[in-house]
């Protein structure tokens, strides 16, 4: 009985050829992307989830009632973990991380690897295993280091390499660590992410900062004890951080500063590992949105649906043509049990097909897949059994829809009515509803594109206050002292005439090749008022290489040598000091230290551009490092100009790599997150329209045939090829009308709510709305109209003689 099922299904596929090629077709491209997709969002909710501890682990973070509302930090103080471990019950253990580039040397080679700096805890919180050396206690000593299984391979060949010793540069030192341990790679999920991991007492600000509390600069982790609850801690730490912000507690209550509904001003709050990845915080909470996995795996999910209603609609039309043979059937004694089989089997068999083809061809695509969408997601991902037994379960109630719907109704026929050939599926609504759903699903995702590219262009011809376009950034991870490459740099391009200016500072603009992104604030009392205000640490020439307006006042100048007591502000820290004379202002930011204002430049997008520009002191002062060097261009020969400052740089620093970029480039790479999305959206747009209009193409051409008779009579009594093309055109386009009514206030909704995550951002203008619905419109009737002026210019005489 099984293989008489297999063998009509084939026939009745091979009979149908349009229609099996149009559904095969479709599958097969929709499960080749969904399969991507899946795979891209369910690596991006993987992350942080391979640690054991994943349950108990903690990021910790502070809520601060403030004058100005209630704000939020993951930075933290040197002596705070040692003091919170001592003094508040229920943590196991508690580890300090930060962040930072180092140089590692060996022998004649030089490596700029990422460093973590940690205490010992850390491995008995995180899982980063050890393949070598001391599994129990990566980090024994003060003077020894881990490395990753790649830095090992990189620096020595191979990873049999505990005992040995590398030359690392802490701040402007360079200190010798034997390599105690080697660990397997971070995984590509992981939010903490190293090449090397140092003590964190050898961090260059640990000695100076150690009994510090209003120096923050770092975060940490804790795991609680078995049994203690984040609430229960929230409620042990509060005695403790008005004990040790007791300071900074009755500076926000004389500023004005409200208690929170528990009465405190600080309180410490606990941020799961497992949503670090995807954490944004504001008004004083830790918001985690998986928004952007969700977002890829809703679009995998209207891709199925698309093509499976095209499916669907495809099987119930065609299952009118097979009445008779229905009728035939039931006449030799088939049941209803038989005939649901049948329709149900030759549903399952186009599955596997178009399943086995979309496997091949994601397979095919995966590479050119994870370049455009910039991903480390593997196959891995959607091979795992619990995603497969749910694909399994999500591909049998398909079929079971697609080929058990028509079944059921023509086996409920009396087999006299069947042999007949008429039926009536309750005036198509089942396939009017699921066109104009698909449909609307196309316009959203259109109108969802043309709003992403268009925020992304605003931001990106967004005027930030500074030159992007004639500016190279530099990040100095070399072993020279950062002030001296600066002034080589000076002197070795000075002879260019196309090299204008060269400054420095401690922070870069955008996202540069290095990858790092930094930032340092800082809180002092002004006039019995506490205030705060982001620091950056600059050199000479530093508005003049990247054009920032000077509003007042002066800039630092090496004709004045007491500038390293000198402060330039921005505007909204003018407005902060609400001042009528900026340059008036003196600023005692400790009891020996005076520090003056000479200077006020306009605003610029110092941070993020996504965000509001933030009150900003500019300090010049040799005592503290700078990070990247800026070199200025003429604008008529950029290219020649790069190669000069590379080949400078190469003279200067030859063992560094030269990571040197321009600041547009930087300025984009911080929209990597909306182009992603834009692309898949994009993307999804086109195959939901190709898909959507396969489906009523084929659709078409059925409603065509069953009014052949009527096309016919038509034309015999004097109607246009127009007016028939007309006539069995404008039912389909009003159900595109109709799903674009229904599409666009679902959209608007969506996007302005996506758009409220942004300072500044796009009008959101009915135009997107209209050209998105107006593209559906235009395809929709091309696809449709393509078919139905072939069937009015055809001889009525032979539709006639046909019928």
């Amino acid at each position: 009985m099984f293989k008489n099922y297999l063998k009509i299904a084939w026939r009745n596929l091979i009979k149908n050829k349009i229609f099996s090629i149009a559904n095969i077709v479709g599958l097969t491209c929709a499960f080749a992307v969904a399969i991507l997709l899946s795979m891209t969002a369910l690596f991006e909710l993987s992350f942080d989830q391979f640690h054991e501890n994943k349950d108990s682990a903690y990021q910790i973070y502070l809520t601060s009632q403030t004058p100005r509302g209630a704000e939020t930090s993951t930075s933290n103080p040197v002596p705070l973990a040692s003091a919170l471990k001592e003094e508040v019950s229920g943590i196991k253990q508690i580890t300090r991380s930060l962040s930072e580039d180092a140089l590692v040397s060996y022998q004649d080679k030089d490596l700029d690897l990422d460093a973590e700096f940690v205490d010992a805890e850390f491995f008995s919180i995180f899982s980063f295993p050890v393949i070598a050396g001391n599994t129990n206690n990566p980090l024994p000593s003060k003077n020894s280091v881990a490395i990753t299984e790649e830095t090992a391979t990189k620096m020595f060949g191979n990873t049999n390499v505990v005992g040995d010793v590398l030359q690392v540069k802490v701040g402007s030192d360079v200190y010798p660590f034997t390599i105690s341990a080697v660990l397997e790679n971070t995984p590509t999920n992981s939010s903490i992410d190293f090449d090397i991991v140092i003590p964190f007492e050898n961090h260059p600000e640990f000695e100076a900062n150690k009994d510090v509390w209003n120096s923050q600069f770092f975060p940490i982790y804790l795991q609680l004890e078995e049994g203690m609850t984040t609430e229960q801690f929230e409620v042990n730490s509060r005695e403790f951080a008005n004990l040790h912000y007791r300071g900074s507690i009755e500076s926000d209550k004389r500023d004005g500063a409200s208690p929170d509904e528990n009465g405190q001003f600080k309180q410490f709050h606990l941020l799961p590992i497992t949503d670090m990845h995807f954490v944004s915080f504001k008004e004083g909470k830790a918001e985690t949105a998986r928004t952007f996995p969700y977002l890829i795996l809703g679009v995998a999910i209207v891709i199925i649906f698309i093509v499976c209603a095209n499916f669907i609609n495809m099987n119930i039309a065609l299952s009118e043509k097979r009445l008779k043979e229905i009728g035939m059937r039931k006449t030799l004694g088939a049941v209803k049990k038989q005939l649901f089989f049948q329709f149900w089997m030759e549903s399952v068999v186009v599955f596997l097909v178009s399943i086995g083809l979309g496997l091949l061809l994601s397979n095919l695509l995966i590479d050119p897949f994870k370049t455009l969408f910039v991903t480390k997601a593997t196959f891995a991902e959607v091979t795992k059994p619990a995603i497969i037994l749910l694909f399994a379960a999500s591909i049998f109630i398909i079929t079971l829809i697609a080929g058990g719907y028509p079944a059921l109704i023509m086996s409920k026929l009396g087999t006299l009515r069947a042999l007949k050939g008429k039926l009536d599926f309750g005036k198509n609504r089942l396939r009017n509803g699921l066109i104009v759903l698909q449909f609307a699903i196309a316009i959203i995702l259109i109108s969802g594109t043309l709003v992403l590219h268009g925020q992304i262009e605003f931001l990106r011809n967004k005027d930030l206050g500074y030159n992007k376009e004639q500016v190279v950034s530099i990040p100095l991870n070399g072993r020279k002292d950062s002030y001296a490459v600066i002034e080589l740099l000076r002197d070795e391009l000075t002879q260019n005439p196309d090299i204008l200016s060269v400054s420095g500072s401690d922070s870069n603009l955008g996202l540069g090749k290095d990858g790092s992104i930094t930032s340092s604030a800082m809180g002092f009392d002004y006039k019995g008022r506490g205030l705060i205000t982001n620091a950056l640490t600059v050199d000479y020439d530093y508005a003049k290489t990247l054009d920032i307006e000077l509003l007042e006042g002066r800039m630092f100048d090496k004709k004045y040598s007491t500038d390293s007591l000198s402060l330039v502000i921005n505007e909204s820290m003018a407005k902060q000091f609400g001042e009528d004379d900026p340059l008036s202002i003196r600023i005692n930011m400790d009891d020996a230290v005076t520090y003056s204002v000479v200077g006020v430049i306009k605003d610029y997008y110092f941070q993020d551009v996504k965000k509001e520009v933030q009150p900003l002191t500019l300090f010049l002062n040799r005592n503290w490092d700078l990070y990247y060097a800026y070199v200025k261009i003429s604008p008529k020969n950029a290219a020649q100009s790069f190669d000069a400052i590379k080949t400078a740089w190469e003279k200067i620093e030859p063992q560094a790599e030269f990571l040197g970029s321009f600041l547009d480039e930087n300025v984009d790479r911080t929209f990597k997150r909306e182009k992603t999305l834009a692309t898949i959206i994009t993307s999804g747009s086109i195959l939901g329209i190709i898909l959507s209009c396969l489906g009523l193409f084929a659709i078409s051409i059925l409603v065509v045939a069953q009014r052949t008779k009527e096309i016919g009579v038509r034309k015999v009594v004097g109607a246009s090829v127009s007016s028939v093309a007309l006539l069995l055109t404008k039912d389909f386009l009003k159900l595109v009308g109709l799903a674009f009514l229904v599409a666009t206030p679902i959209s608007w909704y969506f996007l302005n709510e996506w758009l409220q995550n942004y300072a500044s951002h796009v009008s959101l203008s009915p135009l997107f709305f209209v050209v998105a619905g107006l593209t559906a419109t235009l395809i929709a009737f091309i696809t449709v109209g393509s078919r139905t002026v072939k069937a009015a210019s055809a001889n009525p005489v032979k539709s006639l003689r046909d019928e």
